[in-house]
């Protein structure tokens, strides 16, 4: 089994659930997160506000109105049998997509074991 986690933006959460409950994944776990990926490093950004000390507008609302703003996102996780790992996952980047950065990230991480708390047994 394996899990997977993906950190997407806060406005596709609702075309994610749907794309995941259509594609047969029907159990996930959707939470309210915040973060900040490492695309700004180095960039032009970043050192226009090093050497001005004035902050850029970002159109996107997301990368560059802050420097080390923390990003309102979603974090979404599923366990999924191995040979449906990579279906829910090119189904989350179908949804996600849009090419700009702040799209997401997602990891998949082997599952060893799992158990039922109200049957008290190992296993699904």
């Amino acid at each position: 089994m394996k899990e997977i986690q993906a950190f997407i933006r806060t406005n596709k959460v609702n075309a994610t659930k749907e794309a995941l409950a259509n594609a047969g994944f029907p159990a996930f776990l959707a939470r309210k997160c915040l973060g900040r990926g490492k695309q700004m490093e180095g960039s032009a950004a970043v050192r226009l506000v090093m050497e001005t000390g004035d902050l850029p507008i970002s159109t996107e609302g997301e990368t560059l109105t802050e420097i080390m703003r923390l990003i309102p996102k979603r974090f979404f996780s599923l366990v999924v049998e191995d040979d449906r790992a990579a279906l829910a996952v090119k189904t989350i980047i179908e949804v996600n997509q849009t090419g700009n950065p702040g799209d997401g990230r997602i990891f998949v991480a082997p599952i060893q074991e799992t158990y039922s708390v109200r049957k008290g047994k190992s296993g699904l």
